[in-house]
Order: C-alpha cells, then structure tokens, then sequence
C-alpha cells in the first residue's frame, strides 16, 4: 500500500476538487462559448467563427466530466448512490441537455437553411447553459443538506422531490456556477476570435464577472447567516470500518464557516474566487485577453474550492437524519480501491494534461469570419 487509509481519503477529496475544476474549466469553457452563441454572433457566419473556436477541444474536454464522474463513484461509492436518489431527475435534466451539444455541434451546418441553422444554435445554448445552471442548483442543495437517510439495511432512501431543489438559496449558486461559466467563455472568445467578436466578448466577460462577483457575495453572506451548517460531535475511528450512520452530527448556525476561523489558509479559496473575477474584469477591459482567461480559470478553482472547504469533511450532509450525513471519512471505497485509483490517478492524469496541452498548441488560432467562409464543407 502506498499510503494509509486516511491519508488516501484526504487525498482523494483534494483529486475530486482537481478534477471538478478540471472540468470547469475545460469544458466549462466550451459551455460558456455555447451559452454565449445567440447573443454574441449576429450572422449565421458569425456564430461558425464562435463555434469552430472550441470545434476540435469540445469532445476531447468531455474526458474531465467522464473523469470526474468516474472518480466520484469508485472513490464515493456512498454519495453516488445516495445522490442519484435525491438529485436523479436533475441528472436526467443534465444528460438530455447535453444531448443537445454533440448533435448541434455535427448537424447545425449541415443544411444552408436559417431555420435550422438557428434551432441548432439555441439547442447548443439550452446544452450548454442549463447543465452550468444545475450543477450550482445542485452545490446548494449540498450546502443546506438533503434530505436522505438511511433504512435498518443501509438502503438510502430520499424524502424530497424535483421542485423542492429549486429553492432560493440553490437558484442563486446556479447564477454563480452560470456567470463563472460564462465569465470563462467570453475571456476564450476574447482571446480566440478576431476584433468584431472580441469587443462583444469583452462586453460579455465584464457583465458576468460583475454578475458573478454580486451573486457570490450573496451567497457567502446568505450562508453565512441565513444557513445553518453541519458539525460532527462524536465519531468512531477514522480506522475503523466506514459506516455513514456511525457519527453524531448536530446542526449549527454558522458552522459552515469553522474551517475558515480553524485554518486561515483556506480563505485563499474564496479570495481567489473573488480576485479572479476582478482581475479577468480588469484584463478583459485592458485588452488582454490571455490574462482575462487564466484570471477566469482561478475562479473556477476558486469557486470550486470555496464550496469544499465549507463543507468540509462533508460530501452529501442529511437535512432529516444529520448523523447519516456523508462525509469524506465513512463514504469511501476500501483502502485497496483508492490506492488502484490513485496509481492510475498518477499515471493517467498527467498524461491527459500533455495530450491536452499538445492539442491546443497545435491548433491555436484567431478564428476569422475570411477562414470560416472559405471552408464552407470542412469547418463546423
């Protein structure tokens, strides 16, 4: 064994948060393009050059969400169980959207007809902004808790419904993951598309970093006073066998905020969330596009990050049952499981990175309205 048992459990919570970012950011970026698609491209030549922006990466970034995916099922075999429960029609939501993106990226210029052509357009937006939406929805949910428990056989059963997700709090951390996707999108489209474009892109990337800034702000203040968090009061071993009923768990105001005062490093979560916002505002305007989008991607770290850390060491927290409660040290896979996965986690991930980066060094370009019209049969 490479590491002991709670060693690789911390490990594995800190590669979950890698590859969640990992995603927002790669194929967050295409969904920030497809969100932005209507509205930033005014002719049917227009929006090709906005599309063919993330035309040979946007399949390729799907590896991140597969990815990530896949390490939350064998790492949290629990959550992935108890999640479909509750959050199942959510995910079915997600997954009929995405439908959308393959199909509209392959068909949409397949017929020279306006009709169909801009049908396909607000298919790629419904594809790409409504998984953003619900993946936030879904964080807030987390963060208030969910209401799931456990039967005498360790079945988890969920007690709420569809519409009950649709709160207040969880619709205002859809706007954030919304405008951070977005945010991310215009500062590519900046950086990817040639002056026409580009000014409505930086025009885009200024609103949603202003929307993103106002609707985190909201959020940490809404859950800092207006939502109660989670707290672990009594647990077995961290050794012992993981069994998620085995803790006493009480519900306090503000607990969400205890690893901030605990451990002060973890603020650089939400302060490069918010200066990654500012900072990409400011590049955008500054004509510097490059800097726009490495400042964006740190909000998605950051974000990501910020959501985690509060939650910490709970995953999946129980609104009706507390001491059922999911969390990183009794939710796990065995101690072989996430050394494997680790191993593989070591020798893959890096690999993904290089072909990645290889990927986009070879097809780095400023995409113009000239190179789109006169590839009419090879270019999306």
């Amino acid at each position: 064994m490479i590491f002991d048992y709670e060693t690789l459990k911390f490990i594995w919570w800190l590669l979950v948060g890698v590859l969640l970012a990992g995603f927002a950011i790669m194929d967050g970026m295409d969904m920030g393009v497809g969100a932005l698609l209507p509205f930033l491209g005014k002719n049917d030549a227009e929006r090709r050059v906005i599309i063919n922006t993330v035309g040979p990466h946007w399949d390729g970034n799907q590896v991140w969400f597969i990815t990530a995916g896949g390490a939350i099922f064998a790492a949290w075999p629990a959550v992935y169980a108890a999640s479909f429960s509750g959050f199942y029609f959510a995910m079915l939501l997600v997954l009929f959207a995405l439908f959308l993106r393959p199909v509209g990226f392959d068909y949409r210029s397949k017929l020279d007809d306006p009709r169909w052509r801009n049908t396909w357009d607000w298919g790629l937006l419904v594809g790409s902004a409504v998984p953003a939406l619900v993946f936030g929805v879904a964080f807030g949910n987390l963060l208030q808790g969910v209401p799931f428990h456990y039967d005498d056989i360790m079945r988890p059963w969920y007690t709420g419904g569809f519409f009950g997700l649709l709160n207040p709090f969880a619709l205002l951390t859809g706007v954030v993951s919304l405008s951070m996707i977005v945010l991310h999108g215009a500062t590519f489209l900046q950086l990817r598309t040639e002056p026409v474009i580009a000014d409505r892109a930086r025009q885009a990337a200024g609103l949603a970093a202003l929307v993103f800034i106002a609707a985190f702000a909201l959020a940490g203040i809404w859950l800092a006073f207006g939502i109660d968090g989670y707290e672990i009061v009594s647990d077995r071993p961290h050794g012992a066998l993981p069994v998620p009923v085995g803790k006493e768990v009480v519900v306090a105001a503000g607990a969400w905020l205890e690893n901030y005062s605990r451990h002060p490093v973890t603020l650089l979560a939400p302060l490069t969330a918010f200066g990654g916002a500012a900072l990409a505002l400011l590049f955008s305007r500054a004509g510097r596009p490059g800097w726009a989008f490495f400042s964006s991607a740190l909000v998605q770290i950051g974000t990501i990050f910020t959501a985690g850390v509060s939650m910490f060491p709970f995953i999946m927290p129980s609104s009706t049952h507390p001491g059922h409660s999911l969390t990183m040290w009794d939710a796990t896979s065995s101690h072989l499981t996430l050394n494997v996965m680790f191993i593989a986690a070591v020798i893959f991930v890096p690999i993904i990175i290089a072909y990645t980066s290889w990927n986009f060094w070879k097809m780095w370009r400023v995409v113009t309205v000239k190179e789109i019209e006169e590839q009419t049969h090879l270019a999306y």
